[in-house]
């Protein structure tokens, strides 16, 4: 994996993801998402959650890009400690906040508000499909945000009341939406 743009453009990671429960985006599918996002948004004014943050690959691409608030929350302690190293490692541990907890548990207590989220949940979550109303439910998302999803051709968001629109990269699809007067 590849740090795509940004201060940290070309930066190579490679996590000892063996046995870890991950799927990390793909750098074809994160450099599509990411030309979107850069037309988009101010990445120097965001705040940022980054919910199944994995490997951190998200959360890095951001920060790289200028971002200064990310919180990431993984529940696999092996990915937490990995996010922690390379944090430390690119000298960003100012910039990244890191949460290991249950992204369900931390999204029913979570009092903050965010520009932007991203939830890269594994694709055979039993309760993928929850995501995307429990993050209007708690009102995670601030009036003018944007969250994404990441989801394969099993999984369609057509019908939420708040999804937008929707980008295909190979089977990756990343879900937009947004609040219903944005």
């Amino acid at each position: 994996m590849r740090i795509i743009g940004g201060e940290f453009k070309g930066r190579r990671f490679n996590p000892p993801a063996k046995n870890w429960p991950t799927r990390p985006t793909t750098d074809y599918a994160k450099e599509g998402l990411f030309n979107i996002l850069q037309n988009r948004l101010d990445f120097s004014s965001l705040k940022v959650l980054d919910l199944f943050g994995g490997t951190g690959n998200h959360g890095y691409e951001f920060i790289s890009r200028g971002c200064e608030d990310v919180t990431y929350v993984d529940k696999f302690g092996g990915c937490v400690a990995f996010v922690k190293k390379t944090s430390q490692e690119l000298g960003i541990q100012n910039k990244i906040r890191i949460v290991r907890a249950d992204v369900f548990k931390f999204m029913g207590t979570c009092s903050l508000q965010f520009d932007y989220i991203f939830a890269g949940p594994p694709y055979a979550l039993p309760t993928i499909d929850l995501i995307p109303d429990l993050i209007f439910k708690h009102d995670l998302l601030k009036p003018d945000g944007l969250f994404v999803m990441e989801h394969n051709p099993n999984h369609g968001y057509q019908d939420h009341p708040f999804y937008r629109e929707e980008r295909h990269y190979g089977k990756t699809i990343f879900s937009f939406f947004t609040h219903p007067d944005v």
